[in-house]
């Protein structure tokens, strides 16, 4: 239950992108929820691999260029799913910043604090 809600989550954050964010456009409610999943299966399959192989960049820059690769998994899957739009890599880096603190933000508030005993 708890990972159906995160996913709601971040299909409302995609969808209110293009409210901060002109150069970003989300088609409706569907291709939201069609982009969540593949922006998930991007940053779980293909973002650890980019990190590893750019590390040496990333330690150079103090973890900045980390940003640069979520702002190209984020134009990435703009180039996989149709109805979502993102105008060029600039769009695409501050599009991921946004979707990153929005989603983290709402996570946070959201969701419920997982008890440890």
């Amino acid at each position: 239950m708890n990972l159906l809600f995160r996913w709601l989550i971040n299909a409302l954050a995609l969808l209110a992108i293009p409210y901060i964010i002109p150069s970003v456009y989300v088609d409706n409610i569907w291709t939201a929820l069609i982009v969540a999943v593949v922006l998930g299966l991007l940053n779980t399959l293909i973002r650890p691999i980019l990190l590893l192989l750019t590390l040496p960049i990333t330690l150079l820059t103090l973890g900045l260029f980390a940003l640069v690769i979520n702002g190209l998994l984020f134009w990435l899957a703009a180039q996989f799913v149709t109805g979502f739009y993102v105008s060029g890599f600039w769009s695409a880096f501050f599009a991921a910043l946004v979707y990153s603190i929005i989603t983290a933000v709402a996570n946070r508030l959201l969701l419920p604090k997982s008890r440890e005993k």
